[in-house]
Formats: structure tokens, C-alpha cells, sequence
């Protein structure tokens, strides 16, 4: 029996239709904007109207996506303090999303959360609240957090390495913003023969850093019995 063979006699499900979308949109260069009915039915194999029995239509088909993404996150290790467990389970969220470049859009286009998403940001507050903190810093707690819940952040520009710019433009970058040259520089050392690398930010080094940064400042508040009326007070 050949593949195509193979995948036509295979039982429709929705599992099996959100995995070849996900697949889908893993390979194709357009990512979900790729992504059509027609064109995953045809990866199935069968006609179009088929998948309607199993998602409505391509914002179903999206949301169905995400939650079969964000299903991989891995819990925290048994036995971590709250600090930890939520510091393991954002990490593994990274790792899940960075496997699935188009993910992150998706989840900010969505009208609403989804439940696998929602089951996530539970569970994190599930461990701030079992680490002891009140309600109302877990709340704050979230705010705080953001996006980096669920592994991505929106960074002011493209500090990758590619993204350097030629050292004309890094003498102009020097005339004319000093302080933003000398922190671009900070990111580059140079070696004993002369070589300068590390240009370009670490992505990955800059998320942990303000993560790290977030949960240190919250476990600070945790420990002081902060609270936002407390807060609102002492302000005004």
C-alpha cells in the first residue's frame, strides 16, 4: 500500500486533521498564511466539505492549532519550589513555540483564548498560588509576565546577528545615539587574535535574563506581604 494510499484509508478525526495543519504550516515558508481548507484537504486526501465535520472553518481550524501546540508543554519536576516550576514550565513553553515559528501571531490574533491556553495560565497560577503568594500578586504576577507565558516576547527591534549593521552605519548609530551604541557594543568581545564575536543579542540568554529579573521581583513582593491596595496607598 503506498503512503497516499495509506493516508486516504486512515479514519478523519479532528487529532489527525489539526496535526496535518500543524505539519502543514511547519513546512510551508508562509506558515498559517499558507494554509487554506483546500490545500489541507488535499494532504489528506480527501475533499474539502470532509473537514467541516471536524472544524468549521480556518478560525477553528487556527484555535485548534494553538491548543494542539500548547498541549506539549511540560510540566514543572515534581517537587520544585513555586519559583522554579514556573521559571521550567515558561522555559518549556519557549521550546514548544520556537518548533512552531507561526505560532506566536496565531495566538495574538485569536478573539479569545483558547482552552488549552487558558489551562496553561491556570496552571501557572496554580503554582504561584501553592508557592504561597495571595491572589492578588498572582494576579499582578500575570500582568507582569505577559507574553512570556507562553514563551515569546515583542522586542523593540531585530538584535540578532544578521541584523548588524555595516560599520558605516555603526559610526553614524555612535554620532548620533551614544548610549544605544555603547549598549550594542556591550553584546561583542574581542578574542586574543584580534576577532570580534558575539554580535547580536542572545535571544534566548535576554529571555531567561528577564524572566529571572520577573520572578526574583515577585518573590521579593512575596516575601514583603505586598499587596495592591498597600501599593495604591503608599502612591497617592
Amino acid at each position: 500500500m503506498s503512503d497516499s494510499e495509506r493516508v486516504r484509508r486512515t479514519p478523519l478525526n479532528r487529532e489527525r486533521v489539526l496535526a496535518a495543519a500543524v505539519a502543514f504550516a511547519d513546512r510551508e515558508a508562509g506558515g498559517t498564511d499558507a494554509l487554506s481548507m483546500r490545500k489541507l484537504a488535499q494532504e489528506l486526501g480527501v475533499v474539502p466539505m470532509a473537514l467541516y465535520k471536524h472544524v468549521a472553518g480556518k478560525e477553528e481550524l487556527l484555535a485548534g492549532m494553538v491548543d494542539t501546540v500548547v498541549g506539549g508543554i511540560d510540566p514543572p519536576a515534581a517537587g520544585a519550589d513555586w519559583k522554579e516550576a514556573v521559571r521550567e514550565r515558561v522555559l518549556s513553553a519557549r521550546r514548544v513555540l520556537r518548533r512552531h515559528p507561526w505560532a506566536p501571531r496565531v495566538l495574538e490574533s485569536l478573539p479569545a483564548p483558547t482552552p488549552a491556553v487558558l489551562g496553561h495560565l491556570d496552571a501557572v497560577i496554580g503554582l504561584l498560588r501553592a508557592g504561597g503568594l495571595s491572589a492578588d500578586l498572582a494576579h499582578h504576577a500575570m500582568h507582569a509576565l505577559g507574553g512570556r507565558l507562553l514563551g515569546f516576547t515583542q522586542e523593540l527591534f531585530d538584535t540578532s546577528p544578521d541584523a548588524a549593521p555595516d560599520p558605516r552605519a555603526a559610526a553614524q548609530l555612535a554620532a548620533h545615539y551614544p548610549h544605544i551604541a555603547e549598549v550594542a557594543a556591550s553584546s561583542a568581545h574581542v578574542e586574543a587574535d584580534g576577532t570580534t564575536v558575539g554580535g547580536g543579542c542572545d535571544d534566548q540568554f535576554e529571555f531567561e535574563f528577564a524572566l529571572d529579573v520577573l520572578l526574583d521581583g515577585i518573590e521579593r513582593l512575596h516575601l514583603a506581604n505586598w499587596t495592591s491596595t498597600g501599593a495604591r496607598r503608599a502612591v497617592q
